[in-house]
């Protein structure tokens, strides 16, 4: 794809591709965060939904079932590879294409509802800051982003944990967002017996 390794490829000395290789990836548990059902249940996906970091499609496939278009970017073929299965198997209308989402303005497209499910705290602070600005440049103005990531409210947290400091920081009017709501949440995973401490922010594009 002619990128850069992320941070997190750079600390791992492995490409995310490489997460899926030897069976489900890490938080890869086999549904959608359940977040995002709950979001979903209260109307707050509508119009033209992007799921940024898409993994192997389960929450991209949540809004599917849901009657929306969503398109998931990811920068693993494997994964998105198996999102495709998994769509063409329960013959949901989901579309998975690979991308950047540092780059998301290379789509050419604008989205109503955009989603982020453990992305954005996998990138370090000069990386967060390029996805913001990235992030809005796919958003439509008045749009909702929803985003979930693990916090730093131990025991048992998650890698890369973000403060609530740290997200208050990369969404101001200033890059283009308002902080609607920051709720503390639960983060599924394989590997975390009850869950993993989290943040559910829900964000509005200015």
């Amino acid at each position: 794809m002619g990128r850069e390794p992320t941070s997190h490829e750079r600390r791992t000395g492995r490409p995310w591709d490489a997460s899926y290789e030897d069976g489900p990836a890490p938080w890869d548990f086999g549904g959608p965060q359940p977040a995002f059902v709950r979001a979903a249940d209260d109307g707050g996906f509508t119009g033209e939904v992007l799921d940024a970091g898409c993994g192997s499609g389960e929450n991209a496939l949540l809004v599917a079932d849901r009657g929306l278009h969503v398109l998931g970017v990811d920068v693993a073929e494997t994964a998105l590879s198996r999102a495709r299965e998994k769509a063409a198997g329960q013959g949901l209308a989901a579309e998975f294409v690979t991308a950047d989402a540092l780059h998301l303005e290379a789509l050419g497209r604008r989205f109503d509802t955009v989603l982020d499910s453990g992305l954005l705290h996998t990138f370090d602070a000069a990386e967060r800051a390029r996805y913001v600005a990235s992030l809005a440049a796919a958003t439509n103005p008045g749009g909702t982003l929803y985003v979930l990531c693990f916090s730093d409210a131990g025991p048992d947290t998650g890698p890369h944990p973000v403060t609530e400091a740290e997200l208050r920081e990369v969404f101001t009017p200033d890059t283009g967002w308002r902080l609607a709501s920051l709720e503390r949440e639960r983060v599924h995973t394989r590997f975390h017996e009850h869950d993993a401490p989290g943040w559910f922010a829900t964000v509005q594009r200015l």
